[in-house]
């Protein structure tokens, strides 16, 4: 939807048109409960509770996508790569992430081009995550 301020014509961010940040909590909290059913990537989260990282990969789609920046005033710098460089993410890793990702795109009932530009994102940044060769 487009709206109309001050007599210029201003576009909703896609967080806007996806429905802001009740469709990403939905998207990432359906993601981490394949995330958690997963051994080989619950290994990949040390903490016992998978709250935080799911707060911190809600944060920062909301703001990736156009919603609040709560992700940067708190973390700083998204370096994607650089935080998920402790952690071994080989192609069967980056399978399984995009396999849960895509269970939690399907049940949001996105229409088909959101649903196309989050999952081409998706897919780009699963893959520029891979640190380590099979």
């Amino acid at each position: 939807m487009n709206e109309i301020r001050r007599g210029t014509l201003q576009e909703q961010t896609f967080y806007e048109q996806v429905g802001g940040e009740e469709t990403f909590r939905r998207l990432v909290h359906r993601f981490y409960e394949g995330v958690a059913q997963d051994p080989e990537l619950r290994a990949m989260y040390p903490e016992e509770d998978l709250g935080p990282a799911e707060e911190r990969l809600r944060l920062f789609l909301m703001q990736y996508w156009g919603g609040p920046t709560t992700y940067s005033e708190r973390r700083g710098h998204p370096r994607l790569r650089m935080r998920h460089a402790p952690f071994r993410v080989d192609r069967a890793a980056h399978d399984a992430w995009l396999r849960h990702m895509r269970v939690a795109v399907d049940e949001l009932g996105l229409s088909e081009e959101h649903e196309r530009t989050l999952w081409n994102y998706l897919t780009y940044a699963a893959a520029s995550m891979i640190n380590t060769p099979d």
